[in-house]
């Protein structure tokens, strides 16, 4: 596992300076925009740079984010992700009512956003796209009736796939290129009951 792809789990102390959701929102655009300052921040949130700047320094004092090494000034800082990934516990992997409420913001923030960002790109006209990049993108949804066993071994599959991807496409530059989301779901779906004797597929 390289730098890009250590995970780091947050303690309770990192969870609650993230729980709130504009820092969320500035994890978020730090994630898929690159290196930001607080000005450039507040022009995308429209919020003042006081603001972003405050949240900043939250963040960074967890460790949450970090300075770019070799750029900007005393007076603009630019400010990026540190190497890596970030685990947020689930409600159920903390141990205090306090962690669950913080797990809850950062999550249906997270979430809120990723949703978000997907219809922006459905709703996309077309037309307005470079031909290169029309149907370049994937949305997919299919549902398996698979073992807890083979639902691990898909989700390593998967996850090696987007980590030889971070390895292969990671810091390249150029007129062509374009930040790209990769999603990766897999999850078990609640009260499914026993398929076996459904009426569509029993004797």
């Amino acid at each position: 596992m390289t730098a890009h792809t250590e995970i780091r789990t947050l303690d309770s102390r990192a969870l609650k300076a993230l729980a709130h959701p504009l820092r969320v929102r500035i994890f978020d655009l730090l994630a898929s925009h690159g290196p930001q300052t607080a000005s450039s921040l507040a022009a995308l949130l429209d919020e003042t740079s006081g603001s972003t700047s405050y949240h900043l320094r939250a963040l960074a004092a967890h460790d949450l984010i970090s300075e770019v090494d070799g750029r900007g000034t005393a007076r603009e800082r630019w400010w990026e992700l540190p190497k890596g990934r970030v685990n947020v516990p689930g409600p159920n992997d903390t141990t205090s009512p306090a962690n669950r409420a913080s797990a809850q913001i950062v999550t249906s923030e997270f979430f809120r956003l990723r949703h978000e960002t997907l219809m922006e790109y459905l709703n996309r006209p077309q037309r307005d796209e470079p031909e290169e990049w029309r149907d370049a993108g994937l949305t997919t949804t299919t549902h398996l009736d698979m073992t807890a066993a083979q639902v691990r071994k898909l989700r390593g599959e998967i996850e090696a796939l987007v980590e030889s991807a971070i390895e292969r496409f990671r810091g390249q530059t150029g007129p062509d290129m374009r930040r790209v989301s990769l999603r990766a779901e897999i999850f078990d779906l609640p009260d499914a009951g026993d398929r076996r004797s459904s009426p569509e597929e029993g004797s």
